[in-house]
């Protein structure tokens, strides 16, 4: 009978580039339609109690239909940031998230 191979365990926070806690910048895009920008921050704050909306940063696209917004999370796991990527990327409202 052929083993099948475990799957790699998650790497330790402490095998990471990033360095938690630390301020993570998070791009999402989507429609740019009335809530969008009150859904992402209710999810930044979710994941992040202390998030502070005023430091969202806007770009509307040149035709007007889609919102960008860079989001600067306090990141404080891998696990976190993966949960709020995922969270994000399913989310109806959100086309791309970065």
């Amino acid at each position: 009978m052929d083993q099948v191979p475990k799957p790699s365990p998650p790497a330790p926070d402490g095998d990471s580039l990033i360095e938690y806690p630390c301020a993570f910048p998070i791009k999402v895009m989507g429609a740019q339609v009335d809530g969008f920008e009150a859904a992402i921050v209710a999810v930044a704050r979710h994941f992040d109690p202390v998030f502070d909306a005023s430091t969202v940063e806007r770009r509307p696209s040149s035709s007007g239909k889609y919102l960008g917004l860079t989001i600067t999370v306090t990141a404080t796991s891998r696990e976190q940031l993966d949960e709020l990527y995922r969270t994000l990327s399913t989310h109806p409202l959100v086309k791309v998230v970065l």
